[in-house]
């Protein structure tokens, strides 16, 4: 009977076909073809039996029991792992572009007609701190407004006290003129100067509600402008988002609160902490994705709205629970299998759940128990070796175990 070497073969990784074909040459046709170091004694003294139920469940899923000696262990590239509890961490990483906090947005717009009669702030990208002037505007109801303050103070100051209805009608009537050029944003302070003076301006200053950046100019001088008109667009820009998109099967690893390391291109080297803010509560169909906001620091205002930048989260994925290599499972497609080795050297597949990734390794929710020893690699000559003995054939030189009377 003719001996081969699977030596070459194993060493150079060749697909499943190539050394199927070897070993039927090898064999020479035969029903019982010999693997180096098979001979004689040694093929019979291999375990033909196994327990029933073992049989069952492989065939179940389609499969047969695999009996390999050393020799075919060592020729096919089959290596072993055992089944154990890890804690292992997994990095998680998108790209996303820097925007301006929407909560940190102020747009100025005038609550009344007029002109624009000098710009204060003329250039986009000017730093801005509450409270300073933007523009100077022309309004003739902002002037009849200064009248009618004027006018109220005046016939409140002649009202004697003592006549409390007439008093408390003047002292409303003074109110709602101060009220009317409040709600025009007109300050405090230029409407305690128009009462102290007592004189009416032509002009009166629009102020900035927040401290920031001039994100959007879109006033000039002499310009008309209508209630609602945008002049300026200013960003607080100390704090930034940074948006990005996170995949359907990362989503359990990331919520408010999770920690993100966030680098630009611009800093190379550097990277600034920042937290997940808000996770959006719809999924991108098309690419099944899930964007994420993660609010960050911006100390300088190194971070420019607009810029990208590449965000990294370290998270959890396994923890303290049953993960294999991930060499270990087969995936055919319509399940997941790993083959574990029993007490008498006989592989049996057994069909597993998979969990989370981590680097190498892959969560086993169920199907393994902690210590069973499992194929680590070769599984797919393994599988295509079961799949054939569960239709009672085989590679020429393998055996089975659980063909019954067959296998004996």
């Amino acid at each position: 009977m003719r001996r081969c070497n699977l030596f070459p073969f194993a060493r150079a990784r060749l697909r499943l076909v190539p050394v199927a074909a070897a070993l039927w040459a090898c064999g020479g046709g035969s029903e019982m073809a010999q693997m180096p170091g098979m001979e004689g004694d040694h093929a019979a003294h291999m375990p033909a039996m196994v327990a029933p139920a073992e049989t069952d469940t492989a065939q179940a899923l389609g499969r047969g029991l695999v009996q390999l000696t050393s020799e075919q262990e060592q020729a096919l590239g089959v290596t072993y792992a055992t089944v154990e509890r890890i804690s292992a961490v997994r990095e998680i990483r998108t790209v996303g572009r820097i925007d301006a906090p929407e909560g940190n947005i102020a747009d100025i717009t005038p609550k009344t007609d007029g002109f624009v009669e000098e710009l204060l702030v003329a250039t986009t990208g000017e730093a801005v701190r509450r409270g300073q002037p933007l523009l100077t505007i022309y309004s003739p109801a902002l002037v009849a407004a200064q009248e009618e303050l004027l006018t109220a103070r005046r016939l409140a100051a002649q009202v004697d006290p003592a006549a409390t209805e007439a008093w408390s009608s003047a002292q409303s009537m003074l109110e709602a003129s101060r009220r009317r050029l409040a709600w025009w944003d007109i300050t405090d302070e230029q409407i305690e100067r128009l009462e102290r003076t007592g004189e009416v301006t032509k002009t009166l200053r629009l102020v900035a509600p927040v401290s920031g950046i001039v994100l959007e100019k879109d006033v000039v001088e002499g310009q008309r402008v209508t209630p609602g008109t945008r002049l300026y667009r200013i960003a607080d820009l100390s704090t930034v988002w940074v948006e990005g998109e996170v995949f359907e099967r990362d989503l359990q690893f990331v919520e408010v609160g999770s920690q993100a390391h966030i680098e630009v291109t611009a800093y190379p080297g550097e990277h600034m902490m920042g937290a997940v803010s808000f996770v959006y509560p719809t999924v991108e169909i098309a690419s099944r994705t899930n964007r994420v906001r993660v609010s960050v620091a911006n100390p300088g205002l190194r971070f420019k709205p607009g810029m990208f930048a590449t965000v990294f989260f370290e998270v959890a994925a396994i923890r303290d629970d049953i993960a294999v290599p991930l060499e270990a499972v087969v995936v055919t497609g319509e399940r997941n299998l790993v083959f574990v080795r029993g007490e008498a050297g006989v592989l049996m597949p057994h069909e597993v759940v998979l969990g989370a990734r981590a680097g190498d390794r892959v969560q086993i929710l169920s199907g393994l128990a902690e210590g069973e020893t499992i194929v680590a690699s070769a599984n797919f000559l393994i599988d295509a070796e079961s799949r054939l003995g569960a239709t009672g054939g085989s590679m020429p030189g393998m055996q089975h175990g659980g063909h019954g009377e067959e296998g004996r």
